[in-house]
């Protein structure tokens, strides 16, 4: 694995210490896990993904396919999430309902627009 992580590092153009930074871990760590000394732990790992989802996960721990997951086969969650909270339609017109203001004090103040 960490010869595919290293190939992925060249195929991003990006230094440990760049990857390092991006995925928040020690560069020590990344250091390690090229050199073979240490395997990625779980927590490095979703790092990874969150920081790079274009990365095929299958690829990285095996070998197999290819180093990029192939975006448009995606199973539609993604739509399947704006469904849940579908933006609104810009053709509409749309009031302020209410407005929030939050203090550094940890309190807030609630505003709504028929008061």
């Amino acid at each position: 694995m960490n010869r595919r992580l290293l190939q992925f590092l060249q195929a991003e153009n990006l230094t440990q210490t760049q990857f390092a930074d991006t995925l928040s871990v020690a560069r020590g760590s990344v250091s390690h896990i090229l050199s073979g000394r240490n395997k990625p732990g779980y927590d490095f790992l979703e790092s990874l993904l969150l920081h790079y989802p274009s990365l095929n996960l299958e690829w990285l721990l095996t070998g197999k396919g290819r180093m990029y997951r192939d975006i448009s086969a995606d199973d539609g969650s993604d739509n399947a999430q704006l469904a849940l909270f579908p933006l609104p339609n810009p053709t509409e017109p749309r009031q302020i309902e209410r407005i929030l203001v939050f203090y550094d004090d940890n309190t807030y103040q609630e505003f709504h627009a028929n008061q």
